[in-house]
């Protein structure tokens, strides 16, 4: 409804006509002919389908059906919309207006030359088919690991057909029989739209740039000499990084000053989601053949991404680095990093880096997250163990049995610690002490801890969330919630940091982290999340939640009913969008 009712509408007032369930207009016959012939057919693939034909249909591809009819007879026809090859879709410019056009309308449209001229073409529809995306590693981990990554990849790609999506304007007659021909008796069918692959949006052409978002350009981290080295302004003081408003720079460097400076003896990180032109990846590849101690885990389970963190799993190794991996049924989850340092005294110090979000440099553009880098003891301590416990690579059960100083881990304390948390706030609340908790997420579901956030309630404590996605807490119901409420902001940046905000009676106590409250997150995966002990950046968290809580233009309520309420109410007749203002807000701080 909101593509139909208002976007197309829109578009339409500034002379910009998307061709969504539109018939071409004549006037761009000679235009669409030309791309047709010269763009389109010469990635067409039309196979004619007959019962077992063993024609395979790939995982998530767009494929166009033709029903022709010869002699009384219906033939199907199958054909790839190839939208690998040519963009999905085609832009005109005509008569002061701007066109923009599906190549699968523009296949539709010549589809006769692609079968006998004694077939007659009585129907043509969309289908896709997805594939069973999970990848299940047997065994324990051993030499053979990326091999057998690499083999369940491609094996991925000819899985389970567990949805036919086919467009609802399709007879039940042909859908059933197209099933058949495809041996796709066991596969759910499901009635969508005419076109499939909405997220192809992404890349729409867009003409009108005022239409577009205003350009932030993010602000570069300032310290008091640049020309100087980062890793020792880190030893004086922490730093902390908010993405996508500062500039992700500041991150590179720390990995490329790392890399290339003679005093620095080890390096570990976490690779989760790495951009496949990774910076990063490159700075620790070269930081191995400088002859560091790099060691890398690389989560090669991270869900479509597997093929990418194996190819940068072989190049590590072939580097020199040492690259280990997960135990299979459990995820590194984690955003850290941690450097050895020799100082002029000829003894070690450690600088840490801890993230809310992937250390990758291409959704840094995208995602709001935060960065942590400090040279915090008891932190890179804790972080030190927790490298050198994945380095053994034992199922989780067998773990060591060691307890973190500062850094909340899942598997060890995460998820008892909040609980504490929690509870300190329920006993200030009793005792008639200010008592508060903010909570921001992607999503919230894990059960023990939504209960203790209703305990919580009941007892008085003021809970303010901010939840993203998936959130299976319900505010207002009963007297159990009524003191929850809880924000949901959708802006120009996808809204990806997570941070836990604790009243502890005036002195606040402030995590940032890898974790929602999910079950995988804290059953399944390690993670990772970090205090704040420096004043004037719990200041900078706190005042950017602040501006969260208080917008009035991207910012919805979550209803007892679980509907997206927008909030009607401007203070002061003062509009409030959040991502502005924490932008104006960053560009106050110590940047340029």
């Amino acid at each position: 409804s909101i593509l139909k009712q208002q976007l197309l509408p829109a578009f339409e007032k500034v002379n910009i006509v998307i061709l969504y369930n539109k018939p071409i207009p004549s006037i761009l016959n000679a235009e669409i002919e030309n791309v047709f012939f010269i763009d389109i057919l010469p990635f067409i693939n039309c196979v004619k389908l007959e019962q077992n034909s063993n024609f395979y249909v790939e995982n998530n591809k767009l494929y166009k059906f033709l029903v022709t009819q010869l002699n009384n007879e219906k033939i199907y026809w199958l054909l790839n919309i190839p939208s690998d090859n040519v963009s999905r879709f085609i832009k005109i410019e005509e008569s002061e207006k701007s066109y923009i056009l599906f190549i699968d309308d523009i296949i539709a449209k010549y589809s006769s030359i692609l079968v006998p001229n004694t077939h007659t073409v009585k129907d043509s529809f969309n289908i896709k088919i997805t594939r069973n995306g999970a990848l299940e590693i047997e065994g324990a981990i051993d030499d053979h690991l990326l091999e057998k990554m690499e083999h369940k990849i491609i094996e991925r790609e000819f899985g389970f057909a567990s949805r036919f999506l086919y467009d609802s304007c399709a007879s039940l007659e042909d859908v059933n029989h197209i099933k058949k021909l495809l041996q796709l008796d066991q596969t759910l069918a499901t009635a969508g739209g005419r076109y499939h692959n909405l997220k192809d949006f992404f890349a729409i052409p867009i003409l009108n740039k005022a239409l577009l978002y205003d350009n932030w350009q993010p602000f570069l981290y300032n310290f008091e000499n640049p020309t100087s080295s980062l890793l020792d302004h880190i030893l004086q003081q922490d730093v902390l990084i908010h993405t996508p408003y500062n500039d992700y720079g500041t991150v590179i460097r720390f990995f490329s000053e790392a890399a290339t400076n003679p005093n620095v003896e080890e390096i570990y990180t976490t690779l989760y989601r790495v951009a496949s032109t990774s910076k990063i990846a490159n700075a620790l590849v070269t930081a191995a053949k400088n002859g560091k101690r790099v060691t890398v885990l690389v989560e090669i389970k991270a869900r479509f991404d597997e093929a990418n963190n194996v190819a940068w799993s072989k190049k590590l190794e072939k580097a020199g680095a040492r690259v280990i991996f997960s135990e299979p049924n459990l995820k590194v989850h984690a955003k850290v990093a941690l450097i050895k340092k020799r100082n002029i005294n000829n003894r070690a110090d450690y600088i840490g880096m801890y993230a809310t979000g992937n250390l990758n440099e291409g959704t840094a553009k995208l995602y709001t997250d935060h960065i942590l880098m400090t040279s915090n003891t008891e932190m890179a301590e804790d972080l030190e163990n927790l490298f050198l416990t994945l380095q053994m690579q034992k199922p989780k059960e067998l773990l060591p049995s060691w307890q973190p100083k500062q850094l909340l881990i899942a598997q060890y304390n995460l998820q008892t610690t909040f609980l504490q948390l929690i509870d300190d706030e329920i006993n200030n609340a009793k005792k008639g002490i200010a008592a508060s908790i903010i909570i921001k997420m992607n999503n919230l579901e894990e059960k023990v801890l939504i209960n203790k956030l209703y305990e919580a309630s009941n007892a008085g404590v003021q809970i303010k969330l901010i939840i993203r996605s998936i959130c299976c807490c319900v505010p207002n119901v009963t007297k159990m919630s009524d003191n929850i409420t809880i924000t949901r902001i959708v802006d120009k940046y996808l809204e990806h940091g997570r941070i836990f905000i604790f009243n502890n009676n005036g002195n606040e106590k402030i995590y940032l982290g890898s974790s929602d409250w999910m079950n995988r997150n804290i059953y399944k995966r390690i993670e990772v999340c970090f205090p704040l002990y420096n004043l004037t950046l719990k200041k900078q968290i706190t005042d950017i939640i602040k501006l969260q809580l208080a917008d009035n233009t991207q910012a919805v309520f979550i209803s007892k009913t679980l509907e997206n309420v927008f909030k009607k109410s401007v203070e002061n007749n003062i509009e409030t969008r959040s991502q502005q203002a924490i932008y104006n807000y960053v560009a106050q701080l110590n940047t340029f």
